[in-house]
């Protein structure tokens, strides 16, 4: 077994507060503290986590699967009692100097961060596009012309197809308008993978958005949204995982 390395998950107030908790590779979760600052972290084993096996170790789903789980637990649950600023999976320093250097050296930023999301929480936001019920206006078929007719049939419906398309779009785009004036802040993220989101239907908004502790107004404008064009889902709140990154690692 190789010499402990310290995994780092998240970075807090100085009275961060730590529940009992095992983090990745099972090892318990304490903090290290130094001046305003506290680094929630966990013991290693440098044979797994040194960086020629993380190298290794990054191309199995299986350790990347089980890693990132173990480290979104803690940092969900750290999140839950303080606000914190979580660092990127496999954030590993050969010792304690090394993240009491980090907190040096990085205070503002820590700082500014964690002022950002102190007393607000995260509402998540996805819109799907609704196929439009509305009848495809096709051509008349022309009985001396059958291969032309049917061309003419699938352009309409592709047309169709895409108008509905550009319709949910902007529909969303109109949603996402209101609910950022609404919010602290906002950020939009790529539209998911059907594989991931578990709907067939085309995710056209992906989006966060920070508010007030105890603010409906977010809960409420989606509840009350229409969703002819496009189906609203909605998420939280949670602790305000994505605005606590610093600026700059987003």
């Amino acid at each position: 077994m190789g010499e402990p390395l310290v995994y780092v998950y998240a970075v807090g107030d100085a009275a961060l507060m730590v529940p009992e908790l095992t983090g990745v590779d099972g090892a318990a979760v304490r903090i290290v503290v130094e001046g305003p600052l506290a680094a929630a972290v966990g013991a290693v084993d440098a044979d797994r986590f040194g960086e020629d096996a993380l190298q290794q170790s990054v191309e199995d789903l299986r350790w990347l699967e089980g890693t990132a789980r173990a480290h979104d637990s803690v940092v969900a649950a750290l999140a839950a009692e303080n606000p914190v600023a979580p660092l990127r999976m496999a954030t590993i320093y050969r010792d304690e100097d090394g993240v009491r250097a980090l907190l040096r050296e990085r205070a503002a930023a820590f700082e500014a961060a964690l002022d950002r999301i102190r007393g607000k929480v995260e509402w998540g936001v996805k819109a799907y596009a609704v196929a439009s019920p509305a009848p495809v206006a096709e051509p008349a078929p022309d009985a001396a012309r059958p291969g032309t007719s049917y061309l003419l049939r699938r352009r309409a419906q592709r047309v169709h197809a895409e108008n509905g398309r550009a319709d949910a779009v902007a529909a969303a785009q109109r949603m996402h308008e209101r609910l950022a004036g609404l919010a602290v802040a906002s950020r939009v993220y790529p539209p998911q993978d059907p594989r991931l989101s578990g709907r067939r239907e085309e995710m056209v908004l992906n989006a966060a958005y920070l508010v007030e502790a105890g603010d409906d107004a977010v809960r409420r404008t989606v509840a009350e949204a229409a969703q002819d064009l496009v189906r609203f889902e909605l998420t939280g709140p949670w602790a305000a995982y994505s605005f606590a990154t610093l600026e700059g690692d987003a």
